[in-house]
């Protein structure tokens, strides 16, 4: 039985090589708050989509509340942790994103959570 790990090597071609040393140079160039923001807009777009706010005919089918509330606790975490470096007039916007998905969250739900108790609520404080 053969399983991967962390000291496998997979064969690149030349080429590729060139290709992956590229796109670390590209990374490379763009400034940490860029990623942060981009990461939290996923996530952000991801937790509308589970909790049926897309815009598509089938929303209410892609919804997945269990789903949601992974991806908005993860995105309070970063909001938070993220907030300090990267200042207010880029986390203020994220925050706010973040307290819609969260109020939305409640309105979906069958079952309240308790205040303080719900989506990314132990990094943000209760939402209502």
């Amino acid at each position: 039985m053969s399983t991967s790990d962390s000291n496998s090597h997979v064969y690149q071609a030349p080429g590729e090589q060139a290709d992956v040393s590229q796109q670390v140079r590209d990374i490379s160039e763009v400034p940490a708050i860029e990623v942060i923001t981009t990461a939290a807009v996923h996530l952000m777009s991801a937790a509308a989509v589970k909790l049926g706010l897309a815009a598509e005919e089938n929303a209410e089918e892609l919804k997945d509340l269990d789903e949601a509330r992974k991806l908005i606790t993860a995105l309070a975490g970063l909001v938070t942790a993220a907030a300090p470096e990267i200042g207010s007039q880029h986390a203020g916007p994220l925050r706010d994103g973040l307290r819609s998905l969260q109020l939305a969250f409640r309105e979906e739900s069958i079952i309240p959570d308790a205040p303080g108790k719900g989506p990314g609520e132990k990094y943000t404080g209760a939402v209502n």
